[in-house]
Formats: C-alpha cells, sequence, structure tokens
C-alpha cells in the first residue's frame, strides 16, 4: 500500500483538464462568507452558481443569506449550505445547537460545523464530540452535517486521522479541512489521511460518507490533485457531489476558463 507521501507525490504531479475542470464544477460549494456580503453579492453568487456547462453542487453562505438563496436556486438542485459556530470553533454546546436549529428553520440544506478544535487539542475531545452530536441531533434528516475538523490548526497527521474517526462517529456526514480563515487550509497530506479514515470505515456505516477540502484551492490544478486521491484511495467512480466536495469562491474561474468558458471578472470572498 502506497504510503501519504508517495500518493501526495503522485497527486502533484496530476496534469490539469477539461475532464477534471467539469468534475470540479460539479462538486464545488460555491462560498461567500465574507463579512461585507450583502444581498446583491449573494444574488450574484446564485447566478455564477449556474454555468452553460452545469451548475454547482452547493452555495454556501452566512445563515442570513439562507432563504434568499433557497428562492433564487429552488428547483435547479444546487443545495443551500450554512456555517455554524464559524470561524472560532467554541465550545460553547447550547449556542452551537440553538444556532444550527435556526439554520436548518431557515432552510439550510447543508450545516458546516467547526469541531471544537482547540478544546479537543487540549484533551477535551469528548466536550468537542458533544457538541458535533448536538449540532447532528439539530440537523436531523433535514439537512447533512459538515464537520470542520480545521486541519491546519490540529496539524499532526495522526490527530487529523483520529479527528476524523471521532467527528464520522459521532455523526458526521462530511468531514471537512478548512474554515479558510486560518493560516494553513486544505493540504493534500491532510485530505489523504481523511479519505483514509473514511475508506477504512465507510463499510461499517449506512449513511453515505463524503469528504470537503476546503482552504486555499483556487485552480483546477489544485482540485485535480484532491480528485486525484480520492479516486486512488476509494475507488473510481465514487468522488460524486454526494461524496465529495471542494469549498470554494475563487475556484470557479479557473474551472470555466479551463472548460473554455467566458467569465465576468470578480469572485466572492470566502475560503
Amino acid at each position: 500500500m502506497e504510503t501519504i507521501e508517495q500518493l501526495v507525490a503522485e497527486a502533484r504531479a496530476v496534469d490539469a483538464s477539461g475532464e477534471y475542470a467539469l468534475r470540479a464544477l460539479k462538486s464545488m460549494d460555491l462560498t461567500s462568507l465574507g463579512l461585507d456580503d450583502t444581498e446583491e453579492k449573494i444574488a450574484d453568487l446564485c447566478g455564477r452558481a449556474l454555468t452553460p456547462t452545469g451548475h454547482v453542487a452547493a452555495v454556501c453562505v452566512y445563515d442570513k443569506f439562507v432563504p434568499q438563496c433557497r428562492k433564487a436556486l429552488g428547483g435547479t438542485g444546487v443545495q443551500v449550505a450554512t456555517v455554524c459556530n464559524f470561524p472560532e470553533g467554541d465550545d460553547d454546546i447550547e449556542a452551537a445547537e440553538a444556532e444550527a436549529k435556526a439554520q436548518v428553520a431557515a432552510g439550510a440544506q447543508e450545516v458546516d460545523v467547526v469541531l471544537p478544535y482547540r478544546a479537543y487539542l487540549s484533551d477535551h475531545r469528548d466536550a468537542a464530540l458533544s457538541l458535533v452530536r448536538a449540532v447532528k441531533t439539530a440537523c436531523g434528516t433535514q439537512a447533512r452535517l459538515k464537520v470542520i475538523l480545521e486541519t491546519g490548526e490540529l496539524k499532526a497527521l495522526d490527530v487529523i486521522r483520529d479527528a476524523s474517526l471521532d467527528a464520522i462517529a459521532n455523526g458526521a456526514d462530511f468531514i471537512k479541512t478548512s474554515t479558510g480563515k486560518v493560516t494553513v487550509g486544505a493540504t493534500l497530506e491532510a485530505a489523504a489521511v481523511m479519505l483514509k479514515a473514511l475508506k477504512g470505515v465507510q463499510a461499517g456505516i449506512q449513511r453515505p460518507l463524503g469528504c470537503k477540502p476546503s482552504g486555499g484551492i483556487s485552480t483546477v490544478k489544485d482540485a485535480a490533485g484532491y480528485l486525484f486521491l480520492a479516486d486512488t484511495i476509494m475507488g473510481e467512480g465514487w468522488a460524486t457531489p454526494e461524496t465529495f466536495r471542494f469549498g470554494a469562491s475563487s475556484l470557479l474561474g479557473d474551472v470555466l476558463k479551463t472548460l473554455g468558458i467566458d467569465t465576468a471578472p470578480g469572485d466572492s470572498p470566502g475560503y
């Protein structure tokens, strides 16, 4: 079996192509999480989510924009995601649960919650995972739960593996690398560890599980490396919009350029 280092070296050598660009488009969570977001900016985001070549998997916005996105994207198949306990990753369970309940009530179809990673690193793992369970309960059957591990802060690959397994065991439908709000976002090394964790437990879990690299992924070349890892570790055909997402704001422009589609200048702030 190949080591993480070997897999990452191979992933870095993958050439960007139209095939990877199209796959990245269909698996993208087109994101705008800027403090200066307005209804006009979010309307533009929703418009860009629908392209001549197909639509993205989801838009990810602050919860106050969820109803607007649901209305704008109704009937398109594009999911509306929001963020919870974001970006700080606090350990206030009641606050996170209440926030998630309100988000689901507002129409959020996916909730990306930040694992209390500082608590997790401080040997308060039970408290951190209690928050994940509470938010999972708040999501119920109405919203999928993505748990943001903040891998750039967890740092050690064995800790990233443990956090991946713990998040899944406590209700995560997706495990996600990063908020995009810290110095180190997604890395191929972290994604490889997370995918290996998924591979090891998927057979024993009935619900579909997924992985979402986010933070600093801005080109088709970047995306191709992560898709290569998913294909190699999980098997060809596994990485679909149901199981694999990119959290990105600036990736769409390079995807459309690679596919030969003219785009208007400007990308939303976010990951």
